[in-house]
């Protein structure tokens, strides 16, 4: 199977597993986490260009975990992460992670975060190596073994 193939198939997985999970992903540690998590993906190559930030549009208006949270909210904490990343990368990454790791006290609101970053990541259809590396980063924040995600 393709690698392009075996991405897609994970990533619809992943975003199952998030529907199912629907009811338990409603606290603000992993809406915050997740929009911090969209943030550093769609920031990893050290640019933002527009299709990164209609990938993550599309995602806060139609993921269905989501819209547990009002979307107008959700983008503006997307853009304040994706500001302190362009303004300084490496400072803002440190408070971007900082962001992700409210989400470790729950293994399944945890696992929903990089689930997230790996829906975002595939979405365009090419999950590179800088985008998994940063997901990677955020497995280890949230106390989770990227091999879990075949990371």
């Amino acid at each position: 199977m393709a690698l392009w193939d075996r991405l897609k198939e994970s990533a619809s997985t992943m975003q199952t597993q998030l529907v199912a999970k629907k009811n338990d992903l409603k606290s603000g540690a992993f809406r915050d986490a997740s929009m911090a998590i969209c943030a550093l993906v769609a920031a990893a190559d050290g640019t933002i260009d527009p299709s990164e930030r209609r990938r993550v549009a599309q995602l806060i208006s139609t993921n269905e975990v989501l819209q547990n949270f009002p979307a107008a909210d959700l983008q503006r904490r997307f853009d304040d992460n994706l500001n302190k990343l362009l303004a300084d990368f490496d400072f803002g990454k440190v408070s971007v992670l900082q962001e992700i790791a409210k989400a470790a006290k729950k293994p399944a609101e945890a696992r929903a975060v990089v689930q997230i970053g790996i829906v975002i990541g595939g979405a365009d259809g090419d999950f590179d190596k800088t985008e998994q590396a940063v997901v990677r980063e955020a497995c280890h924040t949230l106390g989770l073994p990227p091999h879990e995600f075949d990371l």
